[in-house]
């Protein structure tokens, strides 16, 4: 079995030789055996149990709640919640820091495409990103509750024309035009606009937004701060208020 110097073991665990030497004062890690020169040697258990210790100290742990976890009669079940409850914590760190990185990203992306940029459209891009993952969420929940209405609206065509029989598409007519006001009403309580010239976020009517043009990510309308019309990029409005 290998055995280790102060020194030796002190190096493998990545601290200081007076570190070791506390914690052989402080008892929670005594030397299995001496030298007969009165030196200390530590075996492979005392190494694993530096390990641990060192472990220990970096969830802050203080020396004396080390030393009461490493007495008990079975200390290895409270260091295994330990280390799941850090690997959660590191777990949740690592997707905040991916969150943070996605935004730096997009961020970067945006002022790219802009060859000269202030402050204000700085803060429209970070308007923008900050509601984008919503926006998208409530797109595919339209497109979702919107293919039973196509499929329907499919069958009652090919039905008519097939079988000559025009009552299904009747049927799909009374079923589309509520949906259709429904889920409008719905859209656009929840989305707002910035305009490009004052940098404003405003709401438009309900009917104006419905008959705009527009594109995938804008809609040409007159903005209610300053009166600009032009293509205004759509934004989440939060919970339709």
């Amino acid at each position: 079995m290998s055995k280790y110097t102060t020194g030796e073991i002190a190096k493998l665990c990545d601290v200081t030789v007076r570190t070791v030497q506390y914690y052989d004062t402080r008892g929670i890690l005594v030397p299995s055996e001496l030298s007969e020169g009165g030196r200390r040697l530590y075996t492979e258990d005392d190494l694993r149990r530096l390990k641990i210790i060192c472990f220990l100290r970096e969830l802050d742990l203080p020396i004396d709640a080390i030393h009461k976890i490493l007495q008990e009669e079975h200390p290895e079940k409270v260091i295994s919640l330990l280390i799941e409850q850090q690997e959660k914590v590191l777990l949740e760190e690592v997707s905040e820091k991916q969150d943070k990185l996605e935004k730096l990203r997009e961020l970067k992306n945006g002022l790219k495409d802009r060859k000269a940029y202030s402050l204000e459209s700085i803060g429209d891009i970070a308007i923008i990103m900050e509601g984008k993952k919503k926006l998208k969420q409530m797109r595919w929940m339209m497109i979702l509750t919107g293919l039973p209405v196509t499929a329907l609206q499919w069958f009652s065509i090919i039905f008519w024309i097939v079988k000559g029989i025009w009552w299904p598409f009747v049927v799909w007519v009374l079923i589309a035009i509520p949906w259709g006001i429904l889920i409008s009403r719905y859209y656009f309580g929840h989305v707002k606009y910035i305009c490009p010239e004052c940098h404003e976020v405003f709401k438009p009517s309900l009917k104006e937004a419905f008959w705009a043009n527009h594109t995938p990510t804008a809609r040409k309308l007159t903005c209610t701060s300053c009166g600009h019309k032009g293509f205004c990029v759509e934004i989440w409005g939060g919970d339709g208020k």
